[in-house]
């Protein structure tokens, strides 16, 4: 009842966002550390692949890795316009998906009360 694939892809969506949030959080405190890279986390590709496949995306863990962008001269490469940017967008993301297992968590409350 709660393994089918949108309860699933869900949970790891709130996974994945929360991984990202963390790494935002990491890079902006770190934006003034000399040699420090960005971190990125990725888990979308491989959870619609998933999806798209009829795989279980329990599966899919979100990926974390070094952004490749350009450095300034201290060897650090955040931009704390793009990690905003990010944060913002996950942030509403997170709230939407949090929101989707909400309601699906209240349609199954509501049929086992027989409402």
């Amino acid at each position: 009842m709660f393994d089918d694939i949108s309860s699933s892809a869900l949970r790891v969506a709130v996974s994945g966002l929360a991984a990202r949030q963390n790494a935002i959080a990491n890079n902006i405190a770190n934006i003034e550390t000399p040699g420090y890279r960005a971190r990125k986390v990725a888990f979308e590709d491989a959870l619609h692949g998933a999806v798209t496949r009829g795989e279980s995306p329990a599966g899919v863990t979100p990926t974390t890795l070094t952004s490749l962008e350009p450095t300034r001269l201290n060897g650090n490469n955040v931009n704390l316009d793009q990690e905003t940017l990010s944060h913002i967008d996950t942030t509403m993301r997170y709230q939407l998906t949090l929101r989707a297992l909400d309601s699906k968590y209240s349609m199954l409350r509501d049929a086992i009360k027989g409402a």
